[in-house]
């Protein structure tokens, strides 16, 4: 037995190579864990990212589901309409030995019917279908043309209209104005005088005492420090001449049938409801219907 020197190590040697060996297991090791770790990373992004994507694509078909319901409800309507239409058309209409009107919104098309047979037939314009929100207090606006069945309630030559609130709003709009609503008596001061009302006008009372009628028309409203001043209704500032042609057939609700100011809008869905006609063929109408005909818009 050989003993080995003092201060010498028993520890058994470990040569160079299998060091090397050791570390790139050890490296191999590790690069394996972080393989892993990035993995279930990547994979646990992916669901959450598959995740987001179920759900919108969940909200997407709630909100179709919706609008296609809203569509079939329109659908159901409208067939309603069509149905009872052609029915009416097919029975000739009711009221024999009188003229009933048909108007087609999808045709923009009139036609006066009387006991089976189209005694005269011409071009329109209808409602826009456009909605207008008011910048302020947010009440909404349909431009619309009802449906169904009608009824001419009166009829006037050279009639005058009395622009209703959502004129003024949409004026004000289109010159990024506010609005004020003007009471009978009020009183709102202006530069040497001010602006309030005599009997049916709306007048600028000057300094001196004298008093001057306002003007008003489509396009040309009175405004005042600013704002589109809303004349009180009925009074003359709020009636335009010439806007609804040479006559006007009434329907109620503020609807009408009635010539026009803008005869290139014919055969358009450009109204703000009513029916449009050209000033010759709304007194074609004035003079064959009486009042009481039935009016059938499909």
């Amino acid at each position: 037995m050989v003993t080995p020197p003092s201060g010498t190590s028993t520890a058994p040697r470990v040569s160079s190579a299998s060091s090397r060996d050791a570390g790139r297991a050890r490296a191999l090791l590790a690069g394996a864990l972080l393989l892993a770790v990035g993995g279930a990373g990547a994979a646990a992004w992916a669901g959450v990212r598959a995740l987001r994507a179920r759900e919108a694509r969940d909200a997407a078909r709630v909100a179709l589901d919706a609008d296609m319901a809203r569509v079939d409800a329109a659908r159901r309507e409208r067939g309603a309409v069509d149905d009872t239409l052609r029915t009416l058309l097919a029975t000739g209409l009711p009221a024999a030995g009188r003229p009933v009107i048909v108007v087609s919104l999808a045709d923009n098309r009139l036609w006066v019917r009387q006991d089976g047979e189209a005694l005269f037939a011409t071009r329109i314009a209808s409602g826009s279908g456009r909605t207008l929100v008011a910048a302020t207090g947010g009440r909404r606006y349909k431009f619309d043309t009802p449906r169904g069945r009608l009824t001419v309630l009166s009829k006037e030559t050279n009639p005058r209209w009395g622009p209703p609130d959502w004129h003024y709003v949409e004026k004000a709009g289109r010159k990024k104005l506010s609005l004020l609503r003007m009471k009978p008596g009020q009183v709102i001061p202006v530069a040497g005088g001010v602006i309030t009302t005599k009997g049916r006008d709306v007048v600028r009372r000057n300094a001196d005492g004298t008093t001057v009628p306002l003007s008003a028309s489509d396009g040309r409203e009175i405004v005042v420090g600013g704002k589109l001043l809303i004349p009180p209704g009925g009074f003359n500032q709020r009636r335009y001449p010439e806007i609804l042609g040479t006559h006007r057939l009434n329907l109620g609700d503020g609807y009408a049938l009635h010539g026009t100011n803008a005869p290139a809008s014919i055969g358009r869905s450009v109204s703000h409801g009513c029916v449009r006609l050209r000033n010759e063929d709304i007194e074609t109408l004035y003079r064959m219907i009486p009042v009481g005909t039935p009016v059938y818009i499909y």
